[in-house]
């Protein structure tokens, strides 16, 4: 319950600074570049290109985290098959060794 918790809340400050950060990155792009002729073609204008830039960045920052939560999720899982299986084993072991008893009966 508590490793929830801190994960809980780490996943809600990198949401917090992803947010942060896309209002840095959105107004980097820059595109006034000049055509090969020499003349400048006409430009989107900079809401429209901060916009695109901040969805695209928002986007790749989403698959990122559901990419993270899968393998979170199917690593949590494989412990919880591997931990099944190493107490099967285990009850198995001892299963066997209380047939051993009765057979020499040592043990009704």
């Amino acid at each position: 319950m508590i490793r929830y918790e801190i994960w809980g809340r780490s996943v809600s400050f990198l949401l917090l600074l992803a947010t942060i950060s896309l209002q840095f990155i959105s107004g980097l792009g820059d595109d006034s570049l000049p055509a090969k002729n020499g003349t400048r073609t006409e430009t989107p204008t900079p809401s429209s290109s901060k916009s695109k830039t901040g969805q695209t960045v928002l986007f790749i920052l989403l698959g990122i985290g559901c990419a993270a939560a899968v393998g979170f999720s199917l690593f949590k899982y494989w412990q919880k098959k591997k931990r099944e299986e190493q107490h099967a084993r285990l009850l198995k072991l001892f299963e066997e060794d209380d047939e051993l008893e009765v057979e020499l009966g040592l043990r009704d």
